[in-house]
């Protein structure tokens, strides 16, 4: 099958995305690294009538530290990220992400920016991004807007973003020292959407925990943060920890919902296990942050 017939501007400035997206309303449609969209679009499952090209806009393809943390333009593609000095340094669970997204063709031409916008619950970067606490940066005609990422996943491709606007950038508060994190997912094949996904931060002064953010997703309509789970870690020390009462939070915690493939009794079974694999990972000192 085929796209329906469309037609296709890249853009050069906000301004003319945003009077074009007005003219167009819902038939307007942005396109990054289109890796979901052109799928969508050859199975007619999207039919929109102009495509908004964002490959010229200036000032999104860069990765640079400022004075907030890292900040990465949001159509820096995967590649990009996973070769990045100072992604590896700054934000290593970006880095150590990126392997578990699809496949390599797809790593190619798929960007950060394009990925967060699509929203899928099965996407591993959403709940990285949660579990690193980044600010999403969105701009349109009328200004610029920063939201945390906590506040951006709303539901099933559905976020924050308002009719014209984009998202321009993603910053990422700078790793403190003793942070330690990881990401695992479980797949019937590499590549495949995961059955269940997390992602982990811990950050440590000595031999105490003093913050976690775990992040889960392909569980939800949405990746979710399990607080009370991440509280239960909190002040404690490396060597005493006892996971159960983790995993208890997190099973009270987080309700997961059925899909195609998986019951909501599995996916809750999964979630436990691979947070205990996670957490004696991150607890351990391992130096593997995925599987």
């Amino acid at each position: 099958m085929k796209a329906a017939p469309f037609d296709y501007v890249r853009v050069s400035s906000l301004d003319e995305l945003g009077e074009l997206a007005a003219a167009y309303g819902d038939d307007a449609q942005v396109i990054a690294g289109g890796q979901s969209l052109v799928p969508a679009m050859a199975m007619r499952m999207a039919r929109p009538k102009l495509l908004l090209d964002l490959c010229d806009l200036p000032g999104l393809a860069d990765i640079r530290l400022t004075p907030d943390g890292l900040e990465i333009g949001a159509m820096v593609r995967y590649f990009e990220l996973a070769g990045s000095p100072l992604v590896a340094t700054h934000a290593p669970l970006v880095s150590t992400a990126v392997p578990l997204i699809a496949h390599e063709a797809i790593r190619s031409r798929g960007t950060l920016g394009g990925n967060l916008a699509h929203a899928d619950p099965a996407s591993e970067m959403p709940a990285v991004m949660l579990a690193l606490g980044a600010v999403i940066t969105v701009a349109g005609s009328t200004g610029a807007r920063r939201i945390p990422a906590a506040e951006f996943f709303i539901g099933t491709y559905e976020t924050a973003l308002r009719a014209g606007e984009i998202i321009t950038a993603i910053t990422l508060p700078v790793a403190l020292a003793g942070r330690r994190v990881a990401i695992d997912e479980v797949v019937r094949r590499s590549g495949d959407y995961a059955a269940v996904g997390a992602a982990f931060a811990i950050d440590l002064e000595g031999e105490t925990v003093t913050g976690a953010r775990l992040a889960f997703f392909a569980v939800c309509d949405r990746a979710v943060l399990a607080h009370k789970a991440a509280a239960a870690l909190c002040g404690q020390r490396l060597g005493e920890i006892d996971p159960a009462p983790v995993l208890a939070a997190l099973a009270q915690e987080i309700a997961p919902v059925a899909d195609l493939h998986n019951r909501a009794e599995t996916k809750r079974h999964l979630m436990k296990v691979l947070a205990g694999r996670l957490l004696q990972r991150l607890l351990s000192g391992e130096k593997s942050t995925h599987g």
